[in-house]
Protein backbone atom coordinates (compact mmCIF):
# COMPACT_ATOMS: atom_id res chain seq x y z
CA UNK A 1 0.00 0.00 0.00
CA UNK A 2 2.49 2.78 0.71
CA UNK A 3 2.50 6.12 1.97
CA UNK A 4 -0.05 8.41 0.49
CA UNK A 5 0.54 11.98 0.73
CA UNK A 6 -2.40 14.65 -0.27
CA UNK A 7 -0.85 17.72 -1.49
CA UNK A 8 1.53 18.80 -4.00
CA UNK A 9 2.96 22.08 -1.90
CA UNK A 10 6.01 22.22 0.00
CA UNK A 11 4.94 20.56 2.40
CA UNK A 12 3.74 18.02 0.78
CA UNK A 13 7.05 17.67 -1.32
CA UNK A 14 9.12 17.82 1.63
CA UNK A 15 7.75 15.21 3.59
CA UNK A 16 8.37 13.01 0.54
CA UNK A 17 11.71 13.85 0.37
CA UNK A 18 12.17 13.17 3.74
CA UNK A 19 10.90 9.88 3.92
CA UNK A 20 13.83 9.15 1.09
CA UNK A 21 16.06 10.45 3.51
CA UNK A 22 15.15 8.52 6.15
CA UNK A 23 15.70 5.40 4.53
CA UNK A 24 11.83 4.42 3.67
CA UNK A 25 12.14 1.93 0.68
CA UNK A 26 8.53 1.49 0.17
CA UNK A 27 5.80 3.03 -2.16
CA UNK A 28 5.09 6.83 -2.15
CA UNK A 29 2.79 8.48 -4.20
CA UNK A 30 2.17 12.26 -3.88
CA UNK A 31 -1.16 13.49 -5.32
CA UNK A 32 -2.07 17.18 -6.38
CA UNK A 33 -5.10 18.72 -7.18
CA UNK A 34 -3.47 21.38 -9.74
CA UNK A 35 -2.49 19.82 -13.04
CA UNK A 36 1.09 21.35 -12.74
CA UNK A 37 4.54 19.71 -11.35
CA UNK A 38 5.38 20.12 -8.02
CA UNK A 39 6.08 23.92 -7.03
CA UNK A 40 6.68 26.42 -4.87
CA UNK A 41 4.26 29.16 -3.87
CA UNK A 42 6.95 31.93 -1.83
CA UNK A 43 8.19 32.98 -5.32
CA UNK A 44 5.18 34.00 -7.10
CA UNK A 45 4.38 36.80 -5.13
CA UNK A 46 7.92 37.19 -4.17
CA UNK A 47 9.29 37.07 -7.81
CA UNK A 48 6.88 35.75 -10.32
CA UNK A 49 4.63 39.25 -9.94
CA UNK A 50 7.42 40.96 -10.21
CA UNK A 51 8.13 39.88 -13.64
CA UNK A 52 12.16 38.65 -12.05
CA UNK A 53 11.38 34.91 -12.53
CA UNK A 54 8.96 32.93 -15.13
CA UNK A 55 6.20 30.49 -13.57
CA UNK A 56 8.43 27.58 -15.11
CA UNK A 57 10.98 28.49 -12.67
CA UNK A 58 8.65 27.72 -9.63
CA UNK A 59 8.52 24.58 -9.80
CA UNK A 60 10.86 21.97 -7.47
CA UNK A 61 13.66 21.27 -8.84
CA UNK A 62 13.39 17.17 -7.85
CA UNK A 63 13.99 13.95 -9.36
CA UNK A 64 11.07 12.24 -8.37
CA UNK A 65 11.46 9.51 -10.72
CA UNK A 66 15.44 8.67 -9.86
CA UNK A 67 13.74 8.29 -6.03
CA UNK A 68 10.65 6.65 -6.68
CA UNK A 69 8.09 8.95 -5.94
CA UNK A 70 5.00 8.72 -7.99
CA UNK A 71 3.22 12.11 -8.39
CA UNK A 72 -0.33 11.91 -9.61
CA UNK A 73 -1.23 15.85 -10.74
CA UNK A 74 -4.64 16.88 -11.35
CA UNK A 75 -5.81 14.42 -8.75
CA UNK A 76 -8.28 16.15 -6.16
CA UNK A 77 -9.11 14.75 -2.32
CA UNK A 78 -12.51 14.17 -2.03
CA UNK A 79 -12.86 11.94 1.09
CA UNK A 80 -11.27 9.67 3.38
CA UNK A 81 -12.38 6.26 5.29
CA UNK A 82 -9.75 5.91 7.78
CA UNK A 83 -11.45 3.03 9.38
CA UNK A 84 -10.54 1.22 6.24
CA UNK A 85 -7.35 3.29 5.61
CA UNK A 86 -9.09 4.30 2.00
CA UNK A 87 -8.51 7.79 0.23
CA UNK A 88 -11.12 8.67 -2.05
CA UNK A 89 -9.92 11.11 -4.80
CA UNK A 90 -11.13 12.47 -8.09
CA UNK A 91 -9.11 9.54 -9.69
CA UNK A 92 -10.49 6.32 -8.14
CA UNK A 93 -9.86 5.45 -4.27
CA UNK A 94 -6.46 4.55 -3.37
CA UNK A 95 -6.01 1.84 0.01
CA UNK A 96 -2.70 3.21 2.20
CA UNK A 97 -0.50 2.05 5.07
CA UNK A 98 -0.10 5.95 6.27
CA UNK A 99 -1.28 9.21 5.15
CA UNK A 100 -0.35 12.53 5.18
CA UNK A 101 -2.69 15.47 4.57
CA UNK A 102 -0.44 18.15 3.35
CA UNK A 103 -3.78 19.74 1.26
CA UNK A 104 -2.61 23.46 2.38
CA UNK A 105 -4.99 26.54 2.53
CA UNK A 106 -7.36 28.26 0.54
CA UNK A 107 -7.65 32.16 -0.05
CA UNK A 108 -10.08 33.85 1.96
CA UNK A 109 -12.77 35.10 -0.35
CA UNK A 110 -14.69 38.19 0.88
CA UNK A 111 -18.99 37.68 0.53
CA UNK A 112 -19.72 38.98 -3.27
CA UNK A 113 -15.81 38.74 -4.25
CA UNK A 114 -16.55 35.65 -6.41
CA UNK A 115 -15.21 38.00 -9.61
CA UNK A 116 -12.07 39.23 -7.68
CA UNK A 117 -8.45 37.77 -7.97
CA UNK A 118 -6.74 36.52 -5.13
CA UNK A 119 -3.17 35.36 -4.80
CA UNK A 120 -2.57 31.33 -3.80
CA UNK A 121 -1.55 29.55 -7.22
CA UNK A 122 0.24 29.35 -10.10
CA UNK A 123 -3.08 30.18 -12.20
CA UNK A 124 -3.42 33.31 -9.39
CA UNK A 125 -0.25 34.74 -10.11
CA UNK A 126 -0.90 34.15 -14.05
CA UNK A 127 -4.07 35.87 -14.11
CA UNK A 128 -2.43 38.93 -11.87
CA UNK A 129 0.48 39.45 -13.99
CA UNK A 130 -1.75 39.84 -16.77
CA UNK A 131 -3.53 42.58 -14.67
CA UNK A 132 -0.35 43.99 -13.91
CA UNK A 133 1.08 44.03 -17.81
CA UNK A 134 -2.09 46.05 -18.67
CA UNK A 135 -1.69 48.74 -15.69
CA UNK A 136 -4.78 49.04 -15.13
CA UNK A 137 -5.89 50.72 -11.37
CA UNK A 138 -6.35 48.06 -8.62
CA UNK A 139 -8.23 47.96 -5.45
CA UNK A 140 -5.67 45.94 -2.65
CA UNK A 141 -8.24 44.57 -0.05
CA UNK A 142 -5.92 43.89 3.19
CA UNK A 143 -2.35 45.31 3.54
CA UNK A 144 -0.83 42.22 4.61
CA UNK A 145 2.00 40.36 3.55
CA UNK A 146 0.28 39.66 0.55
CA UNK A 147 -0.95 42.68 0.12
CA UNK A 148 2.06 44.59 0.42
CA UNK A 149 3.57 42.03 -1.83
CA UNK A 150 1.14 42.26 -4.50
CA UNK A 151 1.48 46.21 -4.10
CA UNK A 152 4.81 46.20 -4.43
CA UNK A 153 4.67 44.85 -7.69
CA UNK A 154 1.94 46.53 -9.02
CA UNK A 155 3.72 50.01 -8.57
CA UNK A 156 6.52 48.28 -10.30
CA UNK A 157 4.52 47.47 -13.23
CA UNK A 158 3.33 51.13 -13.12
CA UNK A 159 -0.26 50.34 -11.89
CA UNK A 160 -2.47 52.82 -9.80
CA UNK A 161 -3.27 51.15 -6.37
CA UNK A 162 -5.34 51.62 -3.95
CA UNK A 163 -5.19 49.75 -0.14
CA UNK A 164 -7.45 49.30 2.19
CA UNK A 165 -6.66 48.10 5.31
CA UNK A 166 -9.74 47.38 8.31
CA UNK A 167 -7.00 47.54 10.70
CA UNK A 168 -5.18 51.19 11.85
CA UNK A 169 -1.52 49.96 10.53
CA UNK A 170 -0.57 47.77 8.27
CA UNK A 171 -0.04 44.25 9.01
CA UNK A 172 -2.99 44.27 11.69
CA UNK A 173 -3.68 40.86 12.04
CA UNK A 174 -0.34 39.83 12.73
CA UNK A 175 1.60 42.49 14.66
CA UNK A 176 0.83 45.30 16.71
CA UNK A 177 -0.26 48.64 14.88
CA UNK A 178 2.42 50.68 17.01
CA UNK A 179 5.14 48.34 15.72
CA UNK A 180 4.17 48.35 11.98
CA UNK A 181 2.64 52.33 11.92
CA UNK A 182 6.53 53.01 10.17
CA UNK A 183 5.39 50.55 6.88
CA UNK A 184 2.57 52.79 5.83
CA UNK A 185 4.99 55.11 4.98
CA UNK A 186 6.04 52.64 2.32
CA UNK A 187 2.79 52.19 0.50
CA UNK A 188 2.96 56.30 0.13
CA UNK A 189 6.82 56.31 -1.03
CA UNK A 190 5.89 53.66 -3.45
CA UNK A 191 2.90 55.85 -4.58
CA UNK A 192 0.48 53.60 -3.56
CA UNK A 193 -2.43 55.20 -1.38
CA UNK A 194 -2.88 53.61 2.05
CA UNK A 195 -6.44 53.77 3.57
CA UNK A 196 -6.72 52.37 7.23
CA UNK A 197 -9.53 52.16 9.70
CA UNK A 198 -12.01 51.28 7.25
CA UNK A 199 -13.72 48.27 6.02
CA UNK A 200 -15.20 47.03 2.72
CA UNK A 201 -18.90 47.05 2.51
CA UNK A 202 -19.11 45.81 -0.95
CA UNK A 203 -16.99 44.61 -3.99
CA UNK A 204 -18.66 46.11 -7.26
CA UNK A 205 -17.69 45.30 -11.11
CA UNK A 206 -16.30 48.77 -11.09
CA UNK A 207 -14.20 48.47 -7.57
CA UNK A 208 -15.49 48.84 -3.80
CA UNK A 209 -17.55 50.40 -1.72
CA UNK A 210 -16.16 51.03 2.04
CA UNK A 211 -18.08 50.96 5.26
CA UNK A 212 -17.20 54.98 5.44
CA UNK A 213 -19.53 55.87 2.38
CA UNK A 214 -17.47 56.31 -0.01
CA UNK A 215 -16.32 54.11 -3.21
CA UNK A 216 -13.08 53.31 -4.65
CA UNK A 217 -12.69 52.74 -8.57
CA UNK A 218 -10.75 50.56 -10.24
CA UNK A 219 -10.50 48.17 -13.30
CA UNK A 220 -9.61 44.97 -10.40
CA UNK A 221 -10.01 44.04 -6.99
CA UNK A 222 -7.62 41.92 -5.27
CA UNK A 223 -8.32 40.18 -1.99
CA UNK A 224 -5.62 39.60 0.20
CA UNK A 225 -7.06 38.55 3.83
CA UNK A 226 -5.82 35.69 4.63
CA UNK A 227 -5.83 31.80 3.87
CA UNK A 228 -8.30 28.83 5.70
CA UNK A 229 -7.00 24.79 5.69
CA UNK A 230 -7.85 23.32 2.69
CA UNK A 231 -9.33 20.69 4.39
CA UNK A 232 -13.45 20.74 3.31
CA UNK A 233 -12.61 17.39 2.35
CA UNK A 234 -12.32 15.94 5.32
CA UNK A 235 -15.80 16.98 6.68
CA UNK A 236 -17.88 13.55 6.70
CA UNK A 237 -13.90 11.73 7.69
CA UNK A 238 -14.16 11.58 11.17
CA UNK A 239 -11.15 13.16 11.51
CA UNK A 240 -11.04 16.01 14.52
CA UNK A 241 -10.88 19.65 13.05
CA UNK A 242 -10.58 22.72 14.83
CA UNK A 243 -12.65 26.14 14.57
CA UNK A 244 -11.16 27.34 10.88
CA UNK A 245 -11.01 23.94 9.54
CA UNK A 246 -7.38 23.06 10.67
CA UNK A 247 -6.57 19.14 11.32
CA UNK A 248 -5.74 18.76 15.36
CA UNK A 249 -2.93 16.47 15.28
CA UNK A 250 -0.63 16.31 18.21
CA UNK A 251 3.11 16.89 19.40
CA UNK A 252 4.13 14.23 16.40
CA UNK A 253 1.99 16.06 13.94
CA UNK A 254 -0.19 12.27 13.93
CA UNK A 255 -4.17 13.32 13.09
CA UNK A 256 -7.08 11.60 15.25
CA UNK A 257 -6.97 8.56 13.19
CA UNK A 258 -4.24 5.72 13.18
CA UNK A 259 -1.64 6.18 10.35
CA UNK A 260 -3.05 9.93 9.23
CA UNK A 261 -0.57 12.71 9.76
CA UNK A 262 -0.90 16.46 8.36
CA UNK A 263 1.79 18.64 7.88
CA UNK A 264 1.85 22.59 6.99
CA UNK A 265 -0.96 25.18 6.36
CA UNK A 266 -3.41 22.69 7.16
CA UNK A 267 -2.92 21.51 10.93
CA UNK A 268 -2.65 22.73 14.24
CA UNK A 269 -0.22 20.93 16.90
CA UNK A 270 0.21 21.94 20.85
CA UNK A 271 3.45 24.14 21.44
CA UNK A 272 5.15 23.29 24.77
CA UNK A 273 7.16 26.45 24.18
CA UNK A 274 4.22 28.95 23.77
CA UNK A 275 1.62 26.82 25.75
CA UNK A 276 -0.79 26.72 23.16
CA UNK A 277 -1.51 25.23 19.50
CA UNK A 278 -0.31 26.89 16.86
CA UNK A 279 -1.08 27.00 12.99
CA UNK A 280 1.39 28.53 10.87
CA UNK A 281 1.02 29.37 7.28
CA UNK A 282 4.49 29.93 6.05
CA UNK A 283 6.96 27.76 3.97
CA UNK A 284 9.42 27.17 6.95
CA UNK A 285 6.57 25.34 9.28
CA UNK A 286 5.87 23.15 6.19
CA UNK A 287 10.04 21.81 5.63
CA UNK A 288 10.13 21.30 9.57
CA UNK A 289 6.89 19.65 9.79
CA UNK A 290 7.27 17.12 6.91
CA UNK A 291 10.99 16.02 9.12
CA UNK A 292 8.84 15.70 12.33
CA UNK A 293 5.96 13.73 10.53
CA UNK A 294 8.90 11.73 8.03
CA UNK A 295 10.77 10.77 11.28
CA UNK A 296 7.56 8.86 13.25
CA UNK A 297 6.35 7.17 10.30
CA UNK A 298 9.70 5.34 9.83
CA UNK A 299 10.20 4.89 13.79
CA UNK A 300 12.88 6.87 13.70
CA UNK A 301 14.97 7.32 17.29
CA UNK A 302 15.42 11.05 16.34
CA UNK A 303 11.71 11.15 16.40
CA UNK A 304 10.80 14.21 18.47
CA UNK A 305 7.80 16.04 19.75
CA UNK A 306 7.32 19.50 17.26
CA UNK A 307 7.73 22.47 18.81
CA UNK A 308 9.32 25.13 16.19
CA UNK A 309 9.96 28.37 17.18
CA UNK A 310 7.69 30.21 13.97
CA UNK A 311 9.64 32.20 10.84
CA UNK A 312 8.60 33.56 7.84
CA UNK A 313 10.02 36.68 5.56
CA UNK A 314 8.78 39.59 3.31
CA UNK A 315 10.12 41.22 0.69
CA UNK A 316 7.92 44.54 0.13
CA UNK A 317 8.58 47.86 -1.20
CA UNK A 318 12.35 47.17 -1.23
CA UNK A 319 12.86 46.19 2.23
CA UNK A 320 13.05 42.64 3.46
CA UNK A 321 11.13 41.56 6.68
CA UNK A 322 11.91 38.57 9.40
CA UNK A 323 10.10 37.73 11.88
CA UNK A 324 10.68 35.22 14.66
CA UNK A 325 9.10 33.21 17.21
CA UNK A 326 5.75 34.06 18.98
CA UNK A 327 5.00 37.23 20.65
CA UNK A 328 1.86 37.96 23.21
CA UNK A 329 -0.06 41.51 24.59
CA UNK A 330 2.36 40.69 27.28
CA UNK A 331 5.93 40.98 26.26
CA UNK A 332 7.62 43.81 26.50
CA UNK A 333 8.22 45.26 23.03
CA UNK A 334 12.29 46.14 22.85
CA UNK A 335 12.94 48.39 19.91
CA UNK A 336 16.60 48.64 18.08
CA UNK A 337 17.39 51.33 15.68
CA UNK A 338 15.17 53.89 14.33
CA UNK A 339 12.58 53.30 11.09
CA UNK A 340 14.37 54.04 7.29
CA UNK A 341 17.67 54.11 9.57
CA UNK A 342 20.83 53.55 6.98
CA UNK A 343 20.94 50.07 9.02
CA UNK A 344 17.28 48.64 9.09
CA UNK A 345 15.47 48.21 12.41
CA UNK A 346 14.09 45.51 14.45
CA UNK A 347 11.53 44.79 16.68
CA UNK A 348 12.07 42.56 20.09
CA UNK A 349 9.46 41.20 22.21
CA UNK A 350 10.63 40.15 25.91
CA UNK A 351 9.26 37.89 28.68
CA UNK A 352 10.96 39.21 31.69
CA UNK A 353 14.40 38.68 31.08
CA UNK A 354 14.02 36.30 27.84
CA UNK A 355 13.11 37.16 24.18
CA UNK A 356 10.25 35.98 22.78
CA UNK A 357 10.28 37.42 19.29
CA UNK A 358 12.49 39.37 16.98
CA UNK A 359 10.91 41.22 13.66
CA UNK A 360 13.53 42.70 11.34
CA UNK A 361 13.67 45.05 8.89
CA UNK A 362 16.87 44.76 6.53
CA UNK A 363 18.50 43.93 9.51
CA UNK A 364 19.34 39.76 9.11
CA UNK A 365 22.38 39.57 11.60
CA UNK A 366 19.94 40.42 14.48
CA UNK A 367 17.30 38.05 12.95
CA UNK A 368 19.81 35.16 12.81
CA UNK A 369 21.12 36.30 16.38
CA UNK A 370 17.91 36.84 17.76
CA UNK A 371 16.21 33.24 16.78
CA UNK A 372 19.17 31.06 18.19
CA UNK A 373 17.94 33.48 21.37
CA UNK A 374 14.47 32.67 21.40
CA UNK A 375 14.96 29.00 20.26
CA UNK A 376 17.78 28.69 23.01
CA UNK A 377 14.94 30.65 25.89
CA UNK A 378 18.84 32.39 26.75
CA UNK A 379 18.53 35.42 29.58
CA UNK A 380 19.42 38.81 28.08
CA UNK A 381 20.06 41.93 29.41
CA UNK A 382 16.91 44.25 28.15
CA UNK A 383 19.21 47.93 28.31
CA UNK A 384 21.51 45.95 25.99
CA UNK A 385 18.89 44.68 24.02
CA UNK A 386 17.86 48.64 23.31
CA UNK A 387 21.46 49.09 22.21
CA UNK A 388 21.16 49.29 18.23
CA UNK A 389 25.22 49.02 17.88
CA UNK A 390 25.87 45.89 20.12
CA UNK A 391 24.84 42.56 18.81
CA UNK A 392 22.17 40.54 20.19
CA UNK A 393 24.43 37.93 20.44
CA UNK A 394 26.57 40.30 22.98
CA UNK A 395 23.16 41.10 25.04
CA UNK A 396 23.55 37.71 27.06
CA UNK A 397 23.52 37.30 30.95
CA UNK A 398 26.33 35.46 32.39
CA UNK A 399 25.83 33.55 35.12
CA UNK A 400 26.51 36.60 37.42
CA UNK A 401 23.76 38.48 35.83
CA UNK A 402 26.34 40.93 34.25
CA UNK A 403 25.78 41.25 30.60
CA UNK A 404 28.12 38.89 28.40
Amino acid sequence: MGIVIVGAGAAGVQSALALRERGYTGRVTLFGAEPYRPYDRPPLSKAVLRGLGRPQDVVFEVDFAGLDIEVEAGVTALGLRPGERRLVTSGGELAYESLVIATGADAVRLPGSEAAYVLRTLDDARRLREVLDARRDVVVIGAGWIGAEFTTAAREAGCRVTVVEAGGAPLAGALPGAVTAPMAEWYARAGAELRTGVRVAEVRGDGVALSDGSRVHADAVVVGVGARPATGWLAESGIALGARGEVLADAFLRASAPGVYAVGDCVSFPSARYGQRLTVHHWDNASQGARTVAAHIVGSAEATPYDPVPYFWSEQFGHFVQYAGQHSAADTVVRRGVPDGADGWSVCWLREDRMTAVLTVDRPRDLAQGRRLVTAGTPVDPASVADAGRALKATVRTAAGARA
